[in-house]
């Protein structure tokens, strides 16, 4: 098996107006909101918030994944194209990449192979200005707070020492982890920097339903304290109705079109192991109003993004998913068993057999939601087929299918066996879907049922700053919110260099971060950071562009 060159999937590309794609889910075209020939907003009307209304809802996730990522998205095209050359109508629901990892260590996020969306260039840079408009609304905030600070205006009287709220970029750039501002030189306070796809902002448009859901939302941001101690908010600011005028659009969801010309919507991009990890209720909503059936992923494996869709997603928006899919692959697995970089493309039954365990934990997790998933092993060409005949063995030892997914050289064509499983699990009646843990629940004990039951850990540390995080919490009355875990996605722990299936460790609270506006909390694991940096030799230097606007290197 030899992988596609990008020349020949260009030639291979016959991208379709994207009037072709709104007639294939039954919109009208008039409706639109046009970005170019190949790209569209759709309007919130559409969503019909209905069970009657609602297609079937696949989740795809994975194991832990190697630094370079193993083709989550690529799979989830993949079904998505396989599904609908097997007659089921069936839509692509992704979320946005961000140019982080665009420019860092993954390159291109649309997918790959065969097996993409498109506009694939569009997507991967800037697409519809979603990311800006979040990025936008969330400094209006921080310029609205130093302005307040350089006025000495006393109505708020906040501390500049007490201020928790940071700035965006939708970048890679350590260098703004922390930094310290000077407001026209009478202030001058400590301030730091999310990276977009990891600000609360993007996951308050993740979150919202309407509007006026999302204004409401921006007002309850939660900016710091008063020199009193008292909390401040946005709303005090009078900024949510000047953010949510930033994101009028960018609460739209996107259509645009897998490489076979079907449907597919892409709509924000949060992380999953800094942030929720999964694209915005609205257009989860919007695809299963319009589809039989919904393609969705969660980002990193399935310890993170799944995790959160699952406790937090689900029980804001009122879904749940109807099966669920974890992608393995050899590589991955070999990684697990104690390969290097450099011994990744290495046939080793050994590590294949080692690595598995970290496979098996990730489907216990998933049972743990009453969710029985099919395990698609996404193939590359190093693959051997005593090494792939192992894992379709123990996982049908264990009562799971594991099915070989070739979509990325071959499309759709490549996924039908992984459609064809997906619907029989579907159709089985097994799949009974629950939440882990009851919001309620004190804030500690959530944490905890995470940590051992999710991660396998005995137990849950928190340093003195997470101590006293935990008193803001109580005294802010936000104990009852669900949790969203900061964690690295290298290891089921929070320790990046445990792979496999870690025993006998304990996790570390080294301090929260507070979402009220999007509704969660945020305890932040071990090393994770909520700014990254680009590796040393970034994504980057591997792109070009002729004078002719050709790109390369990009996908």
């Amino acid at each position: 098996m030899a992988f596609p060159t990008d020349l020949q999937i260009a030639q291979a590309c016959k991208i379709r107006h994207i009037n072709e794609i709104a007639a294939k889910l039954g919109i009208n075209p008039e409706v639109l909101e046009h970005f170019g020939k190949y790209k569209a907003k759709l309007p919130l009307d559409l969503i019909k918030d209905t069970p009657s209304a609602h297609g079937k809802l696949i989740l795809v996730s994975a194991i832990n994944p190697t630094p370079a990522g193993e083709g989550k998205t690529t799979t989830s095209i993949g079904l998505v194209d396989g599904l609908n050359r097997i007659g089921k109508k069936t839509t692509a629901v992704l979320r946005e990449p961000s140019l982080g990892p665009v420019f860092g260590i993954k390159g291109g996020a649309a997918g790959g192979g065969y097996s993409q969306v498109v506009p694939m260039e569009d997507i991967n840079l800037h697409f519809t200005g979603d990311f800006s408009a979040v990025e936008k609304a969330n400094n209006l905030l921080s310029a609205l707070i130093d302005n307040h600070l350089h006025n000495r205006q006393s109505t708020l009287n906040l501390d500049p020492a007490a201020i928790f709220w940071k700035r965006a970029m939708d970048m890679n750039d350590r260098a703004l982890r922390k930094v310290q501002v000077s407001i026209g030189g009478r202030v001058t306070r400590t301030d730091g920097f999310n990276i977009t796809a990891a600000s609360e902002v993007m996951a308050i448009l993740c979150m919202s339903r309407n509007l006026a859901d999302l204004k409401r939302k921006c007002g309850n941001i939660f900016v710091g304290l008063s020199k009193e101690g008292r909390p401040v908010y946005a709303r005090e600011l009078k900024a949510e109705a000047a953010m949510t005028l930033l994101m009028r659009d960018a609460i739209k969801p996107n259509l645009v079109q897998t490489l076979e010309g079907n449907p597919a919507i892409l709509h924000a991009g949060p992380f999953a192991n800094i942030a929720q990890g999964t694209n915005t209720i609205l257009a989860t909503k919007m695809g299963l109003t319009l589809s039989d059936y919904v393609v969705t992923e969660a980002g990193f494996g399935a310890d993170l993004g799944a995790e959160k869709f699952m406790n937090i997603k689900c029980g804001y928006g009122n879904l749940a998913p109807d099966v669920m899919v974890i992608v393995a692959t050899i590589r991955a697995l070999r990684h697990h068993g104690g390969a290097q970089v450099d011994a990744y493309d290495t046939v080793s039954l050994e590590r294949v057999q080692r690595g598995f365990e970290n496979l098996e934990k990730h489907i216990e997790n998933c049972r743990k939601f009453g969710l029985h998933p099919v395990v698609a092993i996404n193939r590359f060409p190093s693959d051997s087929e005593e090494e792939t005949r192992h894992v379709i063995d123990q996982c049908a030892a264990i009562g799971i299918k594991a099915v070989v997914c070739s979509c990325f050289v071959s499309g759709g064509a490549g996924a039908e066996k992984l459609a064809e499983a997906v619907l029989e699990e579907l159709n089985s009646g097994r799949n009974k879907f629950k939440r882990l843990y009851d919001w309620n629940l004190p804030v500690k004990e959530k944490i905890q049922i995470i940590a051992r039951e999710i991660y396998g850990a005995d137990g849950v540390d928190y340093s003195e700053r997470a101590e006293n995080n935990l008193k803001m919490i109580e005294r802010l009355g936000l104990a009852a919110l669900p949790i969203c875990m900061a964690k690295t996605q290298k290891s089921l722990s929070d320790d990046e260099k445990r792979v496999g299936r870690p025993r006998g460790f304990r996790v570390t609270v080294r301090e929260f971060e507070y979402a009220v506006g999007a509704g969660f909390l945020i305890p932040i694991l071990g090393d994770i950071m909520r700014m990254p940096g680009l590796p040393s030799i970034p994504a980057s230097e591997g792109m070009d562009i002729d004078e002719n606007g050709t790109i390369s290197g990009l996908s």
